[in-house]
């Protein structure tokens, strides 16, 4: 029996002497940080909000096995925040559909939530209306046609059913208590709002596909809402993709257990915190940002060196080679060497030890 199916669903409960500890650490932490991000200029902080929802977009797609190209997906948010900013790349229509559902979710948090904006959410994700090769209801309740809605893993005909969602018919009944849930004042603290408002929309998984990225955008919606900023400064996508496992099981582990939700909400307490925890990496990230420039931001340099010093300066994955740089700027292995050995002669690029074939820079710092 799943938890949906017990007479008295959806009344959730939990310990709240467990629960109180955990909550008050995440919720003085949640203050720190917004402390410390407050004392930064404004640039600074759409930096920092800029980085924040780039992990958040990359990483809910992770989790569902969908990698994106991490640059389409900052340039996407920079166009949609009015951000003007240097090495903009084009991005492909599937990601701006991403972030425009995260943006939405995190910048109008104050907007209650329907089904006709989670429809347009759903549209957003499925532009093509196919998921893959296979075409979806998008924009609409499931229907079921293929049989009943479970969450499977393993190889075609020996699946393991983990979940087996409630029955088509139900779900309009089901969503609409639900968002009036969702939308009605409530002396419940927003934090944990945010924790059992992911746990029940995945439960009634309302949706053909894309039901654990929205259940996320909501989840990011209610801490907008906890904070009561659009401001976002951690992703906790990010650390529930480091926690992928753990994140399905306890999962499961409730929706067949009973309504005491206290082991979800502890665990979504704990990874929140250690999201808010990382955001000192990402601040920090921020902070070398600006201070790089700053210290190298009256050296003349062209737009292929700046663009691809910015990428460093994001996160570039690996060493940056002259071959690389060709590939990122588009330009030959000549016009490479040309533009990295004018940065390591302006002390704004370093070789590295290794040499030959093997050659590679860093940023100097």
């Amino acid at each position: 029996m799943y938890i949906h199916e017990l007479p008295t669903w959806p009344v959730f409960h939990w310990d709240e002497k467990v629960i109180s500890d955990v909550l008050a650490r995440v919720r003085h932490k949640q203050g720190r940080l917004s402390g410390r991000m407050e004392a930064l200029g404004f640039e600074l902080r759409q930096e920092a909000t800029l980085q924040a929802l780039t992990e958040e977009a990359t990483k809910s797609s992770e989790i569902e096995g969908e990698k994106l190209d991490r640059d389409q997906v900052r340039s996407s948010i920079a166009r949609h925040l009015g951000m003007d900013i240097a090495g903009l790349v084009p991005s492909d229509r599937n990601i701006d559909g991403i972030v425009e559902m995260m943006l939405d979710a995190t910048q109008n948090y104050q907007k209650p939530l329907s089904a006709a904006r989670l429809f347009g959410w759903h549209a957003a994700l499925f532009p093509t209306g196919y998921s893959g090769l296979l075409p979806i209801s998008v924009g609409t309740w499931r229907q079921d046609k293929a049989g009943p809605m479970q969450v499977v893993s393993g190889p075609y005909g020996r699946e393991t059913v983990h979940y087996q969602a409630p029955l088509a018919a139900k779900v309009d009944e089901e969503m609409q208590a639900y968002l009036t849930w969702l939308n009605a004042p409530s002396k419940t603290d927003p934090v944990l709002k945010a924790a059992i408002s992911h746990l029940w929309f995945v439960t009634i998984h309302p949706l053909d596909d894309g039901n654990g990225r929205i259940a996320r955008a909501i989840a990011d919606m209610g801490l907008s809402r906890s904070e009561d900023s659009a401001q976002r400064f951690y992703s906790l996508s990010s650390h529930i993709r480091n926690e992928r496992r753990d994140y399905y099981n306890i999962l499961e582990r409730t929706q067949k257990g009973d309504l005491d939700i206290t082991d979800w909400l502890v665990w979504f307490l704990e990874c929140l915190e250690r999201a808010i925890e990382g955001a000192g990496a990402l601040l920090q990230a921020v902070l070398d940002k600006a201070g790089y420039w700053e210290a190298h931001n009256h050296k003349p340099i062209n737009d292929r060196q700046r663009y691809v010093l910015n990428r460093l300066l994001n996160g570039f994955e690996g060493h940056l080679t002259s071959s690389k740089w060709a590939k990122l700027t588009k330009s030959s292995q000549d016009t490479a060497l040309r533009d990295i050995n004018d940065l390591v002669a302006k002390d704004m690029l370093v070789k590295n030890d290794a040499s030959g074939r093997s050659t590679s820079y860093r940023l100097v710092g």
